[in-house]
């Protein structure tokens, strides 16, 4: 389903729009009070106090009442939640159009700390609903335009929320504070039914035993916990970026129009929501990892280059902009790119991790570990506040800020890929599958979210794992021939996606016995473990005798079977159709690779899965090269 259509759906429409309403009204009130407070101070370190107080407000909720949030979005149902959460922003927002009038800073900060609140009871089901609401192949899509509306409707905010505070208009601040809260609440009415995921659980007021609860359930399945710190990083990456922009406008590019900010800042969002779409068109509906790295990398590259803009030289290509408020604004090229490639590249390194921590997590606690995942979103974002002033403090300008935190980023991402190798093999088949081949599954469905299961599969070329990872949204471990442990270029992959070395009985009886052993503990320990069953890659074509290895490894532990068939691989580069495979170029051709994915009869041996896959091979229509 494209994005478009997406948003004509009763399913997802009412939703999308009424937190786009929240995100919208959440900054337009939260940027005009800091406004209005930075005019009514003082002096300027008072000023300076009062709207740092301002953000702390609003992010504390995020650590004292997520626990309990994601309980109630777990126990009761979302849509109600929601509409639940909406009311209550009516009854804030009415708060905080007295305080306008008050003119009571003890007021609008009480309304600040009370939105914030309101916002850690939406954030769990903000995510948590998209799962039970969409189809896995949609989440994507799903996530792609969520994050799209909110920057955008961040950005819409934030700019009309400055330009009221600026001008003191209290009556405009109440009428659209007002108008968006309770439209946002017209729109939850027609958010369908989304029935509570864990209605038996038991809320709790203990914050410490809840906090604890949060961690080991963003522990549940493997790789969630990563997920979720690299969605943090970014938010500290993003936080960061946010606080450097007016600074890097003044100080850096010498502007003293305060528009240059507004432009950079309507810059970045923008690009945020237009990388939101190219990062669900480029995935091609999959949930799709392989642009993680791709993200990563660029996230550090077009922020390390801001500091490297030289304006003795970049000056020479501007970008003009029509009359914006007072003077025309001139913008280096150089930044543009940069600003926009960061906002880009940062929808390519979140969208994926969004949708593969929902994709990835047990519905009876989706909600909960989307709150975790909040918690340590606040704990990061608090951190780039305090890391940016220490780095000035420590005498570092707003551009060597911007290539620390490019640094930062680098180290940080590679540690993450590192612990999760999934993400450089999904890149690697993505790359494929963007070039040379083009995949298409059947029975995808079928395979598990969780527990042990064995995948069997016909062996065709030297990137069948590949494809079988390709098909497969969760980690595979492979077992694998311990030759290729040898082989440069696939001795990285397989140690870092923890392949299971196994030889012939009579080549190394010993490392074939622990080899059992070690897809004993796998499966123990509930991952999926994909065997080859014929011992070898075809050189014929043709399907090999299965080996009865798959017999004893079903003796000692009886999981569900997978059979998968892959066919469009014989003739490709990387296999033996012309003698040794991978031998000279390779030319460009593109390929279609199909993948038959069943499930197997109880019971099965190695004979009747031979003679399954062969069955299954025999029904794919000959594929085009």
């Amino acid at each position: 389903m494209s994005i478009v259509k997406l948003l004509t759906e009763r399913r997802f429409l009412p939703y999308f729009l009424t937190q786009c309403a929240g995100a919208l009204n959440d900054n337009l009130f939260k940027n005009a009070m800091v406004i209005l407070l930075s005019y009514k101070a003082a002096s300027e370190a008072e000023g300076g106090v009062l709207v740092n107080l301002a953000g702390g407000l609003f992010i504390l909720p995020f650590f004292l009442f997520s626990p309990i949030a994601g309980r109630l979005s777990d126990k009761y149902d979302k849509d109600s939640i929601i509409r639940a959460t909406k009311i209550l922003e009516i009854v804030i927002m009415v708060l905080g159009c007295i305080g306008l009038y008050l003119n009571s800073n003890a007021v609008l900060f009480a309304t600040l700390f009370l939105l914030g609140t309101q916002a850690t009871f939406f954030g769990p089901v903000k995510y948590s609903i998209l799962p039970q609401s969409l189809r896995d192949e949609e989440l994507m899509a799903g996530n792609a335009l969520v994050e799209m509306g909110t920057f955008l409707s961040i950005l819409a905010g934030t700019l009309l929320g400055g330009v009221l505070g600026a001008k003191g208009s209290l009556g405009a601040i109440s009428i659209y504070v007002m108008v968006f809260s309770v439209g946002g609440w017209l729109l939850s009415l027609m958010i369908p039914k989304a029935k509570a995921a864990d209605p038996s659980i038991e809320i709790s007021f203990n914050f410490l035993r809840d906090m604890k609860e949060l961690i080991a359930v963003s522990r549940q399945r493997e790789g969630i916990l990563n997920a979720v710190m690299g969605i943090s990083w970014f938010w500290y990456f993003g936080a960061t970026i946010l606080a450097l922009i007016p600074s890097y406008s003044q100080h850096f590019l010498k502007s003293s129009d305060p528009m240059t900010t507004t432009v950079l800042l309507a810059v970045f969002s923008v690009s945020v929501g237009v990388g939101s779409i190219l990062s669900e068109r480029l995935s091609r509906g999959e949930i799709e990892l392989g642009l993680v790295p791709i993200g990563a990398l660029g996230l550090t590259i077009f922020c390390a280059d801001l500091y490297f803009v030289d304006l003795s030289v970049d000056s020479m290509a501007l970008v003009d902009f029509p009359s914006i408020g007072v003077n025309n604004i001139q913008i280096p090229w150089r930044v543009m790119r940069d600003l926009s490639l960061i906002g880009i590249m940062g929808s390519f390194f979140i969208v994926p991790l969004y949708a593969y921590m929902q994709f990835r997590s047990e519905e009876k606690t989706r909600s909960r570990l989307v709150a975790a995942n909040n918690v340590f979103n606040a704990i990061f974002m608090v951190a780039s506040a305090v890391a940016t002033m220490g780095f000035y403090k420590a005498g570092l300008s707003t551009g060597e800020i911007l290539l620390v935190t490019a640094i930062m980023n680098l180290v940080v991402c590679s540690w993450i890929i590192a612990l999760i190798p999934e993400f450089l093999m999904r890149f690697v088949i993505w790359l494929m599958a963007s070039t040379i081949y083009r995949l298409r599954y059947r029975g995808r469905e079928l395979l598990p979210k969780d527990g042990a299961a064995v995948i069997v599969a016909n062996h065709v070329s030297f990137i069948d794992w590949f494809i079988v990872t390709a098909a497969c949204r969760r980690p595979v471990r492979f077992v694998m021939d311990h030759h290729f442990f040898k082989a440069p270029g696939i001795k990285i992959f397989a140690e870092a996606s923890k392949a299971i070395p196994i030889a012939p009985a009579k080549e190394d009886p010993s490392l074939k016995e622990k080899a059992f052993e070690l897809i004993s503990q796998s499966l123990r320990d509930g991952h999926i473990i994909c065997i080859f069953p014929e011992g070898g890659i075809t050189r014929d074509g043709n399907l090999l005798p299965f080996k009865p290895g798959i017999d004893k490894i079903l003796a000692t532990d009886p999981v569900p079977v997978y059979m998968m068939a892959l066919n469009g691989l014989w003739g490709s580069f990387f296999s033996r159709a012309r003698g040794r495979a991978m031998k000279g170029i390779p030319k460009p051709q593109w390929r279609q690779i199909d993948v038959i994915i069943k499930k197997a009869p109880d019971q099965p041996t190695y004979q009747t899965l031979q003679a399954e896959i062969q069955q299954m091979l025999s029904e794919i229509p000959a594929s085009k090269s």
